[in-house]
């Protein structure tokens, strides 16, 4: 009996207004949480700076290698704002769509009728595609489809390579503005030489061997603090 009446059972209109708004204060404490460890991500990022800076003054023979440091860290430091600016964005979208659930239930409640949404569909149809939202965004949607507010399932997510598309490459005078927002006057003139020589010399096999081992070693340390 209770298995044939789930199937026939339809929320009530305000129950389906408490399920969506616990739906979206969800999604919003997840985007906090993920926004709180981007900003601990990049103020380590920034001591990783501070320390390959201050290591080349204690030991100018490191400069060079130092340098290289420096840039690595400022190019994931661009990466982690870009990630933590894509997600301040959203957790704004997704706090615009509760405002305008909450008014749709209202018309629905004063008219007696609801009429689709094609503003939330879209914002929806946004959000539900990030990796950090998918599962909830999923199920606010199925909601909001029930409840008549939005037309249509959304779309699937979209995956890391098309959300980072362009952050592999980010130009040198982006990261040449981070390393002297970070260093200002810090950064030693043994440094700033080796800097400058970095992209006229040519880097010999063995040497650009273990540049890449270390930018391995760097992202690995750098995914382990954002995850």
């Amino acid at each position: 009996m209770d298995a044939i009446r789930s199937v026939f059972w339809k929320p009530s209109p305000e129950e389906q207004k408490r399920k969506c708004n616990a739906l979206v204060r969800q999604n919003v404490r997840k985007l906090d949480r993920d926004i709180q460890n981007l900003k601990q991500a990049e103020t380590k990022t920034k001591n990783y700076i501070l320390q390959a800076s201050k290591r080349a003054q204690r030991n100018p023979s490191q400069a060079k290698q130092a340098a290289s440091e420096t840039r690595i860290f400022a190019r994931e430091l661009i990466r982690v704002r870009k990630q933590n600016n894509r997600l301040a964005t959203s957790k704004a979208q997704l706090q615009s769509v509760q405002m305008q659930v909450n008014e749709a239930f209202s018309v629905r409640k004063i008219e007696g009728s609801i009429k689709a949404s094609t503003g939330i569909m879209k914002d929806v149809n946004s959000l539900v595609r990030l990796p950090e939202l998918t599962g909830t965004m999923r199920e606010l949607s199925q909601e909001l489809v029930r409840a008549g507010i939005i037309e249509e399932m959304v779309g699937d997510s979209l995956p890391d390579s098309e959300l980072l598309e362009g952050e592999d490459d980010e130009a040198e005078a982006e990261v040449d503005k981070i390393l002297g927002e970070i260093l200002k006057d810090k950064l030693p003139p043994s440094m700033q030489k080796q800097e400058e020589e970095l992209p006229a010399q040519p880097v010999e096999e063995e040497e650009e061997e273990d540049q890449q081992e270390m930018l391995a070693q760097m992202r690995g340390r750098l995914e382990a603090l954002k995850s």
